[in-house]
């Protein structure tokens, strides 16, 4: 473990854990206009002040970006994983762009009985997780993977990439780029399951690749008439299966099936009326929306769209919604955007606004036959704290019909 006292850029949970477990620490964040010391004893300073002279080690909130002026100003920047590397246990490392908090903690729930923990980008920081925890199961966001360096992970896993962060990174190639750069690590008999599309790449690990869930039954031997789960959960279960398969070459599908999923993903609630609503605010890009949407398509939906939706472009998803019985209803910064590729794209919509308008007008059309679906293809935080405060008020909001 590093002895220094790392300096850390940005006042967040991944820094602030480093901070409790090594501290104090020096900060340097955005939102500090003067120094002040907090409640632990750490030092808040504008970002501005940094000065590379008087830091041998800087650690970075993982979202703040390259092109940041703190970022292009260090000399020793670490990544948090970096920081861990050499007290790191077994760890295996999942990322990909939807997914991966629910297929990081199936593999948590299926590997407790040995030991395993689960944390990185699922909440968790990797200061208050246990060095002597046997197993770490690491959601890893490209962020971290962009400034990693040193660690490296026994079993990698990669779950389908789209479009993302491409701000933040420069381009949809960076992105990708970032969400391989394990593979440069990964040794002789090391697990690296990943999309087919990526399989050439070079890599001295031992490459599973798929391009379905199906393919992937099919190489561990899985039956899927016996997993409950559908859509794209079966996909996080069946790779959760696999890394079980892979380290303890065992299936339990009592085991697998009696996991419970977090709200906010294709969460199915009934109003007064014994009308389905599913709560999916967490599709906050275009995958997750179109795997909710591939699971009800079969049904005429009232889909709610709309929110920050980082420029991405959205023409795949409309190619797809005109194939299907929906009328939209748009809501957020980018209502506009989207009632515009609703005219062109010939589909009905209702210009909405905000969430209680959309949910009203959909209690009016809305009926036993039909799916009600929030899943916006896009971020909250144009109107709420959260995304998790959007499906919150979803909820409210649906409870309170007669």
């Amino acid at each position: 473990m590093e002895t220094k006292t790392p300096t850390l850029f940005g006042y967040g949970k991944t820094t602030k854990a480093i901070a409790k477990a090594f501290g104090p620490c020096t900060f340097y964040d955005d939102n500090v206009h003067k120094p002040f010391t907090d409640d632990e004893g750490n030092r808040l300073i504008p970002s501005s002040e940094f000065d590379p002279r008087y830091s041998t080690l800087e650690i970075p909130s993982p979202g703040i970006p390259p092109e940041h002026l703190l970022i292009k100003r260090a000399n020793n920047l670490q990544s948090e994983y970096d920081f861990f590397a050499e007290e790191m246990p077994f760890s295996i490392w999942l990322s990909g762009t939807n997914g991966k908090t629910t297929t990081t903690q199936m593999m948590e729930h299926l590997l407790r009985d040995k030991g395993a923990v689960a944390g990185g980008n699922i909440g968790v920081p990797l200061a208050e997780l246990s060095t002597d925890d046997p197993i770490w199961i690491l959601e890893t966001s490209s962020f971290t993977l962009h400034y990693t360096n040193k660690a490296r992970p026994n079993i990698y896993v990669l779950l389908p990439i789209s479009p993302d962060h491409l701000s933040w990174h420069g381009s949809y190639e960076e992105y990708v780029n970032a969400k391989l750069k394990p593979l440069q690590w990964m040794q002789e008999g090391e697990a690296v399951i990943l999309p087919r599309e990526f399989a050439d790449r070079k890599t001295d690990g031992f490459v599973i690749p798929y391009d379905t869930t199906e393919d992937l039954a099919e190489y561990f031997g899985f039956d899927l008439t016996r997993i409950k789960f559908k859509g794209a959960f079966l996909m996080d279960a069946v790779i959760a299966m696999g890394i079980d398969k892979i380290l303890y070459d065992r299936t339990d599908y009592e085991q697998i099936n009696a996991f419970v999923l977090d709200p906010h993903r294709q969460e199915e609630l009934y109003d007064a009326q014994n009308r389905l609503w599913v709560n999916d605010t967490k599709a906050t890009n275009i995958d997750a929306t179109v795997a909710a949407l591939q699971r009800y398509k079969d049904k005429p939906l009232h889909l709610i769209l709309g929110g920050d939706d980082k420029g991405v472009e959205l023409t795949p998803l409309f190619d797809l919604l005109k194939t299907l019985n929906v009328t939209l209803y748009t809501i957020g910064s980018n209502e506009t955007r989207l009632n515009q590729l609703a005219k062109a794209f010939n589909i009905p919509f209702h210009p909405s606004s905000i969430l209680d308008n959309a949910i009203r007008s959909i209690d009016v059309n809305h009926d036993l036959n039909s799916v009600a679906l929030l899943s916006p293809a896009a971020a909250s935080l144009d109107q709420f704290p959260s995304y998790a405060a959007r499906g919150d008020q979803f909820k409210k909001t649906i409870l309170s019909l007669s």
